[in-house]
């Protein structure tokens, strides 16, 4: 029987890339985004549908799986994808930004893996896949809103696989470096004070640098179908050099030696 995937905020970069990996797979894909008439790459193909799915709408939410389980009658695995990224001084961010930061990368994830799980554990088999960050375990300046967030989905996704294992539900965590998409163009907002705008300016300046040597969307996809394919207890999939290395240095290394290190990269 053909495997189902329900992947959501796919209509650009990684998600996109996921969506085309899977059906060229030749598993069904329910690729889903919060506006599908904005879709002009995916289009129309025999085995993959468009929910309109708003991670922040409870009610969109439900919609989008009933569509799927309807339409299939199963949902396989779900790839947590929609995601956004506050950057800036924390000082500076309004309540607001604040909220959303969670609102899309927290609860919204977990609002949808709530909706999904039922059918997963009734079917007795399936994999829970989020795209979280190497900012899941490492930190940067002006970026502790966006950290705290996949640190968050980090801790929920290790706890929540010891929950599921009996009903044979696996939970995976993909975890890129640096990332070649335009997310931090379409899924990113900022946030600014005067008084940190020498040391901001310098610090994101450093920091862009290093993504013209990040990860294609494409590569991303590929772990990801290979994390949701996988049997195994595996719970990282660290991918990049970056990730690789921050990884490493967060098990082995002191503190002071990683904020060294930081400042190094970030301040310098």
């Amino acid at each position: 029987m053909t495997q189902c995937v329900l992947i959501t905020g796919a209509s650009c970069g990684i998600g996109l890339a996921t969506a085309d990996y899977f059906h060229r797979q030749g598993w069904n894909v329910a690729a889903s985004m919060r506006d599908p008439t904005q879709d002009h790459i995916l289009g129309e193909r025999p085995g993959l549908i468009r929910p309109q799915l708003d991670v922040c709408d409870p009610k969109s939410i439900q919609s989008a799986v009933n569509e799927v389980l309807e339409r299939w009658g199963r949902i396989d695995v779900l790839v947590n994808n929609a995601g956004y990224g506050l950057i800036g001084p924390f000082e500076a961010a309004d309540e607001m930004q604040v909220r959303r930061q969670f609102e899309v990368n927290v609860f919204g994830l977990m609002a949808v893996t709530r909706a999904v799980l039922p059918s997963m554990r009734a079917a007795g088999n399936g994999a829970l896949v989020n795209i979280s960050s190497m900012s899941g375990y490492s930190c940067f300046p002006y970026y502790s809103l966006y950290h705290s967030s996949k640190w968050a989905v980090e801790g929920f996704s290790e706890s929540l696989r010891y929950e599921l294992e009996p009903f044979g539900i696996r939970v995976k965590l993909v975890e890129p470096g640096v990332v070649k998409t335009d997310f931090h163009t379409r899924s990113k907002d900022s946030s600014a004070l005067a008084a940190y705008e020498p040391h901001c300016e310098r610090s994101l300046a450093r920091m862009d640098r290093f993504y013209r040597f990040g990860n294609s969307a494409e590569r991303i996809a590929e772990t990801v179908y290979r994390a949701a394919a996988s049997n195994s207890s595996k719970l990282r999939y660290p991918l990049g050099w970056d990730a690789r290395a921050a990884y490493l240095l967060k098990r082995i290394a002191p503190d002071y030696l990683i904020s060294r290190l930081t400042r190094f990269l970030c301040a310098g």
